[in-house]
């Protein structure tokens, strides 16, 4: 049993909602402070410009993840190959076994 209470836990889902939250409250706090209607709101909207970014690349992080989990899952024949970590990777790179021009 999760401690949460909810079948499904969604650690960005909970970042993004008390994102959320601070967007409304914080214009609430400066204008009780003595901002201008139209400066809280200025720090609404760029809180929510924010929120929104963050939320997409949250999202878009946790679908990596999620693939890459999966390809761990399959077997090495069915893995899509990439270049990053082999010799391909390091293209215009010399080595210390490469022969140099200035050499």
């Amino acid at each position: 049993m999760q401690s949460s209470g909810r079948p499904h836990d969604d650690p960005a889902g909970d970042v993004v909602r008390w994102a959320a939250f601070s967007c409304l409250l914080v214009p609430v706090v400066l204008v009780v402070y003595g901002t201008s209607f139209g400066g809280a709101a200025v720090a609404t909207l760029g809180l929510f410009v924010v929120t929104a970014a963050c939320l997409v690349l949250l999202r878009h992080s946790e679908r990596t993840a999620a693939r890459v989990r999966a390809e761990e899952r399959l077997p090495s024949a069915h893995r899509r190959r990439h270049s990053r970590g082999g010799p391909a990777g390091r293209r215009g790179c010399r080595t210390s076994d490469s022969a140099s021009p200035h050499d």
